[in-house]
This record gives structure tokens, sequence and C-alpha cells, in this order.
């Protein structure tokens, strides 16, 4: 097979009944996404958004797995071990998808069925009709490699209730549907067996009708019930006093989650809670997105990342070294080299005019 047909093959593209169809198509890698992949989708959706052919666009995962298990994070490794750009120029193409699906024309339908993991996040998070089922399991597990939470997701984590987005992005923590829903990360609940009958109703039906057809009520967020020690400890305004007021809570859920933060690279965690709190203020997407691009660029040069990947990766000895190798010794000075203006290599988003606000 040419390398040619493996990369049309990685991404299937076509239209059916009314609707664009994306089906990330590498199932023995949970559809982890490359920069092939993007560069193939966005021509897609360019395309299908002057097309009057087309109603909507659904995205969806081959294999029994997930949606998409995020970027594929071997390459990155080795790009930022050989001081390479291929993954800068990956991650500009990727923001540029994310920042086209928030502001998408036409309904734009994510299926985030099983593991949906950072890019994943990205390619249907900011989507317009997002559908999660019981087998969803949603996270940002950057800091856990030495990397920071990217793809538009800082601006999603930062908006949720409260601090659950700080916790979130801090330990790793993932999401049920329900959890999901009341973060702001998906809309409908549709139990898996019954996503095949929902896409075909989209080629049959407006989205609308599909949905009202077979969404059911979401499950409870277990982790919205949870929001007295969230909020108490993560509205702090360092990673060590968080991890100090989780420590001191008495809750045993808050202890298992100082525990979690700590075994996290130390740098990441703290650019992670500067990035959150700057995406707070920030007034659009495309904003976050660009300081986004600036702290992933920096990232690919800290000896975090490629230690986190080594670690959880290519070893999987699960025990990386960070360095520094703990909070108290990042300064707020390293953390600020993080948000350097990149010059002639920024992303360069600006938020659209003519359409509304992002979810």
């Amino acid at each position: 097979m040419t390398d040619a047909a493996t990369a049309a093959d990685e991404v299937l593209i076509g239209k059916h009944g009314g609707v664009g169809r994306i089906v990330l198509n590498r199932p023995k890698a949970i559809n982890a996404l490359n920069h092939t992949m993007v560069a193939r989708i966005a021509p897609a959706l360019d395309a299908w958004a002057g097309d009057d052919e087309v109603r909507a666009v659904l995205i969806t995962g081959a294999g029994e797995r997930g949606l998409c298990a995020g970027g594929d994070i071997v390459s990155i490794y080795h790009d930022a071990k050989e001081g390479g750009t291929g993954s800068r120029e990956f991650w500009r193409d990727e923001y540029l998808l994310n920042a086209a699906i928030a502001n998408y024309p036409k309904p734009y339908v994510a299926i985030m069925d099983g593991i949906v993991m950072g890019g994943g996040v990205g390619v249907s998070a900011h989507g317009s009709v997002r559908v999660v089922t019981e087998r969803s399991m949603i996270g940002m597990p950057e800091t856990g490699i030495g990397f920071v939470p990217d793809v538009g997701g800082t601006y999603l984590l930062a908006r949720t209730p409260g601090e659950l987005g700080t916790h979130i992005a801090l330990t790793t923590a993932r999401l049920s549907a329900g959890d999901a829903i009341a973060c702001g990360f998906a809309d409908h609940f549709i139990p898996s067996g019954k996503i095949d009958a929902f896409v075909d109703a989209l080629e049959t039906s407006s989205v609308e009708e599909a949905l009202a057809a077979f969404t059911e009520p979401a499950p409870e967020s277990d982790l919205l019930a949870q929001r007295g020690w969230i909020d108490a400890a993560y509205s702090a305004d360092s990673v060590a006093e968080i991890v100090a007021r989780l420590q001191a809570s008495g809750v045993p859920e808050a202890a298992k989650a100082a525990e979690q933060v700590l075994a996290k690279s130390p740098t990441a965690c703290a650019v992670t809670l500067a990035s959150l709190r700057r995406a707070r203020v920030a007034g659009s997407l495309e904003e976050v997105l660009n300081e986004e691009f600036r702290v992933s660029v920096a990232c690919l040069g800290s000896a975090d990342l490629v230690e986190g990947i080594r670690a959880q990766v290519v070893d999987k000895d699960r025990n990386p070294h960070w360095s520094p190798a703990t909070i108290d010794e990042v300064t707020d000075a390293a953390v600020a080299t993080f948000f350097a203006p990149l010059g002639d290599l920024e992303l360069g988003l600006t938020a659209p005019t003519t359409i509304g606000d992002h979810q």
C-alpha cells in the first residue's frame, strides 16, 4: 500500500444523505490525530460550508474504543528530542481547525463515544451538537506527560462551573457523560446502542428531529456533586497552595486529588494553572488558541515533555523524573517564559465579528 493510500485511509471523508461524514480511521491507535488527518479534514469542512447538498457534518471514530485518544504523541516525542518543527506545524493546523469547528456555519455533530482525550476534545467539544454515551470517557491528560491542555481545552476548562476545570486539568480527571454535560464539554446523552440509529436518522431528518427522537436524560455528574471541596481548594493562586488545601480538607477524594497533582509535571501544572486563569478572562476562543500555541511551542523545548512521554508511552515505566522535581522549585519567571510572544511564528487567529459567541 502506498503512503498516499495509507494517509487517505486514516480519515474517511464523504457525503451521504445530506451529511458530510468524517470518520477518524486509526482504530488500533484509538484514532489518534496526526498532521495528515488534520490536513484532510480542514479542506473538507471548508468545501461543505458552501455546499448546499450538505445540511450537517458528522464526526465519528472507527472501532469500538473511542472517538479519538488525542494527538500522536510518539511523533511529538521524537520531534521534541530531535529539535524538529513538525509538531509546531501540526499544532498550527490543528488549532486553526479547532477554531473553524467552533465557528462552523452548519450543525457540526460529534459522537463522543468511548475515549475522547486531548486532540479528540479539540475536534468534538467545539462543535455545536456534542453527543455523549454511557461509554464516554473524556479528559485532558496533558499534565501527566509534561504538557499543557491545548486545542482550546483551557477555554473550555476555564468555563466549567466553579473550579471543576482546574481540578480536571491538574489531576487529568476523566469525565463521564454526566460530567461532560455538566462541565460544558457536551450537550446530549444518547445510549451507545442507539448511536447507529441516530446516525441513520441524521440522513433522513433534521438534526433537531434526530436529537428529539434519540436523546435521553443525562446521568448525574459525580464531579458536580463534589464542587464544595473542589472550589475551596482550587480557587487558590498557586499549585502549592491548592495541594496544601487539598491535603488539609479532610475529604478522602481531596487527599487523592493532591496525590494526583503531585505526580504530574510541576512545571506543566504551574503553567496550566496560569493558562486557565488567563483563559478565564480572555475575550474569545481565538485569543486562547493563540496563547495555547505559544505555550505548546515552549513545551516542545522543555525537558518535561520528552521525559513525560518517555515514561508514559515509550518506556512505559510510569516513573517520570521531572525537572524541576517539585512545585516549590518552579519559579514565576520560568512560568512566564511559556507565554512569550513568538514573533513571526504567532498563530495569529482573530475572533469572527459576524458569528455569535462560542458555547
